[in-house]
């Protein structure tokens, strides 16, 4: 078994994808970043972490990072690939903040990762993927669904960093990761607010892979939740996603927040897989 590391995004790409397609809905997210780092690498300000392991000549796992940002872990078809991962990782000598991945892979992570380094990883958000090929027929609210443009980048802004405190709490992102996101999404036109004679919610389409796109976040403020814009939002969004040629769309859910798994299920998301979210306290 080997670590190959990639300082080239589309040699990264090209190794990877192939493993990362067998279960395209488990790696909606690594699938997504690595697209991103090989056609807008403008959206991330930094030298990604990029491997592969490989065990005669197959891949068995993917890493990735985009710092500020957490690792990302594929699934891992041998688990003897963390500690390599997790020992070439921690030879880079920078400070890793968390990482995220399915459940037994995480696991294997977190207990390697202490064992190396003596930091404890802290188990954060528990989240879970969900994927739809077609949408049910659900009572829509009242407004209409159109793309984002530049006039409410204030807006979004304010939104987004609402939602990632509440979502994340002081893992948060940062000032300038949230700015570079917001700005990424409305050069490609791929940020939407729900109107109802004002703005009343944001979403995204968060990524792509070669067959599905990927939804969220989803945010609604306080002052108008509970009137379904949320679910009406998503509704619209994957149809338009699925009209435009992709074969399914994927989302994540918070598994703390039981009303959005509802909610979602009933639009037409079916459960693919869990994912957790460590947290590495500095």
């Amino acid at each position: 078994m080997r670590l190959l590391r990639f300082n080239d995004s589309k040699q990264f790409y090209d190794t990877a994808k192939d493993y990362l397609l067998q279960y395209e809905a488990h790696h909606c997210l690594p699938l997504a970043i690595a697209e991103t780092l090989v056609k807008h690498p403008q959206r991330y300000n930094c030298q990604p972490y990029l491997a592969v392991v490989e065990s005669a000549g197959e891949v068995v796992a993917t890493a990735i990072r985009t710092p500020p940002y957490k690792l990302v872990l594929s699934r891992i078809e041998d688990l003897g690939a963390v500690e390599l991962i997790a020992k070439d990782l921690y030879s880079q000598q920078t400070e890793l903040p968390g990482f995220s991945g399915l459940i037994e892979e995480t696991l294997a992570f977190a207990q390697t990762w202490q064992n190396i380094t003596d930091q404890a990883c802290q188990l954060g958000m528990q989240m879970r993927i969900h994927q739809l090929q077609t949408v049910q027929d659900i009572p829509r609210s009242q407004g209409h669904l159109r793309n984002a443009t530049d006039e409410y980048r204030s807006l979004l802004l304010k939104w987004y960093k609402e939602f990632d405190t509440e979502a994340m709490g002081a893992m948060g992102g940062t000032q300038e990761s949230i700015e570079r996101a917001i700005d990424h999404h409305l050069q490609q036109n791929t940020a939407y607010i729900w109107e109802n004679e004002v703005p009343v919610t944001m979403i995204f389409c968060a990524g792509a892979t070669a067959n599905s796109k990927r939804i969220g976040p989803v945010y609604t403020p306080p002052e108008y939740r509970k009137q379904g814009y949320a679910t009406t939002c998503v509704a619209e969004l994957t149809e338009k996603l699925l009209q435009a040629g992709s074969k399914f769309c994927c989302l994540f859910t918070d598994l703390a927040n039981p009303t959005s798994n509802k909610i979602y299920r009933k639009i037409g998301y079916l459960p693919v897989a869990d994912w957790n979210d460590y947290n590495i306290p500095l």
